[in-house]
């Protein structure tokens, strides 16, 4: 199995920093961090208190508590935590007053640095009205002049933007952190896989810890999906499923929409014809902003727009975590077979789709590493910040890879490249084609503008290298990260 605890050096490291200025400084700090669903984000945080030697309190609420149920739950658990001088001073039963609870953990904080967590805190927001006001009251008249470093934890992330927004109680009060999943070099560490399984293995994860736990050290992806279509409860169906019913758990229009772009349908035209009824298409009235608060509140889908020095249309969307994209597109069918007692049918399916779906799914992947490596300035062309595709109306062509000095309307255009994703290598006939659709993107200019490849299975002996001005393959993809 994936070692216990991997990766997350950056986050450790600013949650060590804040706790060391809170040491030198005896003033508090507040930490909003957010991130989807088992993206590890109370892991993250155990782990920190774990290591710190610091006492702490781990808080976490119930979905749904009432508020009398929650205040006795945090007061119980201070009473249990290593946080108290005197025990005796906690209060043995709540009165459902958050004031109240946070006088009792004011009184009860020792001199030297300590760590509150509260874990799942839009849920307190939801169900109590009171708790963010309380929460700003406490801060600013009890908690923030002690070493204390407040730790605010949530996984719907509009609700946890919302909680530090310019109209909340406390906002100015809180950094924020957004966790992201674990990254294709730290899930390739986490297994011991080399670059081009590290890959695969980090487009079914999604670099989600709560899959690679169960993820056997050293198995290549294919064959850890062939052992999971034995169990119909394991985490690679079970986690992403778990997400769409806790974010979407009635099948209205954004889960129709949601379904429709992890079935393929990627243009505004497609999903509303997908995602429509009997009287027809969804109307783009409601289309239009259901796909604005998924991509900008609930960051389930990612719109990419084409990058030129021209800007273009249409946009188009994907789903932006892989394991949930996996899920919709192939293993929701196979989960189907699973139950029926059919594992080796599931496997089938998986089998069969696998080489198409892997091939428009590490697009993203590419992309983001080109990106960082030209960040690093570990690229030939200095200019480039931005790296996206470009496609016309028609969809003819579509290049994969657009690096530009910015997005989506460029200055400058300095490299046009495809990505091949086969076991057969990007050869001849791959290369006429991009030499041929190049051209037309806007920007582009010939004997200026370079020519990417990105490979799986590396260029054919028929290229002529001269002609390709960066290749880039498992190891580079991996290694932006590294």
């Amino acid at each position: 199995m994936a070692s216990s605890f991997v990766g997350r050096t950056m986050e450790l490291a600013l949650l060590d920093k804040r706790l060391q200025r809170i040491a030198a400084s005896g003033a508090g700090a507040a930490l909003a961090i957010r991130g989807r669903r088992q993206v590890g984000k109370s892991r993250l945080v155990q782990e920190f208190c774990n290591r710190a030697d610091t006492p702490y309190l781990f808080f976490t609420a119930t979905k749904g508590a009432s508020p009398v149920e929650a205040v006795d739950e945090f007061l119980d658990d201070l009473r249990q935590s290593s946080v108290p001088l005197d025990k005796d001073l906690i209060p043995s039963s709540g009165t459902g007053s958050w004031p109240d609870a946070f006088r009792a953990l004011a009184a009860v904080l020792p001199d030297r640095p300590s760590i509150i967590v509260i874990d799942e805190a839009p849920w307190l927001s939801e169900q109590d009205g009171l708790f963010e006001g309380a929460l700003q009251t406490a801060w600013d008249r009890l908690l923030s002049t002690r070493p204390v470093l407040l730790l605010l934890l949530g996984s719907d992330l509009h609700m946890m933007e919302r909680l530090t927004s310019y109209d909340r109680p406390f906002y100015g009060r809180a950094d924020n952190l957004t966790l992201g999943p674990l990254n294709p070099a730290e899930t390739g560490a986490a297994l011991g896989l080399e670059p081009a399984d590290a890959i695969d293995a980090h487009l079914v994860c999604g670099g989600l810890p709560g899959i690679l736990r169960a993820w056997p050290h050293g198995t290549p992806a294919l064959r850890f999906l062939e052992q999971e279509c034995a169990d119909p409860a394991s985490p690679v169906f079970s986690v992403p499923e778990s997400t769409l019913l806790a974010e979407f758990p009635a099948p209205d229009q954004a889960r129709r929409v949601l379904e429709a772009v992890g079935g393929g349908d990627r243009t505004h035209k497609n999903i509303a014809a997908t995602a429509g009824s009997r009287e027809g298409a969804l109307p783009s009235g409601s289309l239009s902003p259901l796909l604005r608060r998924l991509v900008e509140e609930k960051h389930v889908l990612a719109m990419d727009e084409p990058l030129s020095t021209s800007p273009g249309k249409p946009a188009l969307y994907r789903i932006a975590d892989s394991s949930l994209r996996l899920y919709l597109a192939v293993l929701r069918s196979a989960h189907e077979q699973i139950r029926r007692g059919r594992p080796e049918a599931a496997f089938r399916v998986i089998d069969r789709r696998w080489t198409a779906w892997r091939g428009r799914a590490v697009e993203p992947l590419v992309r983001q590493s080109l990106e960082s490596a030209a960040m690093d300035d570990a690229l030939p062309w200095s200019q480039v910040e931005a790296v996206g595709g470009w496609w016309n109306r028609q969809f003819d062509p579509e290049l994969d890879l657009v690096g530009a000095d910015r997005a989506p309307a460029a200055r400058q255009v300095s490299f046009v490249g495809s990505v091949k994703w086969l076991l057969s290598p990007f050869d001849g006939h791959d290369f006429a084609a991009l030499a041929r659709s190049a051209p037309q993107v806007p920007g582009f200019t010939a004997g200026t503008t370079g020519l990417v490849v990105a490979s799986l299975s590396g260029v054919a002996p028929e290229v002529d290298p001269a002609g390709v001005g960066l290749v880039w393959g498992p190891r580079q993809v991996v290694g932006a990260w590294a």
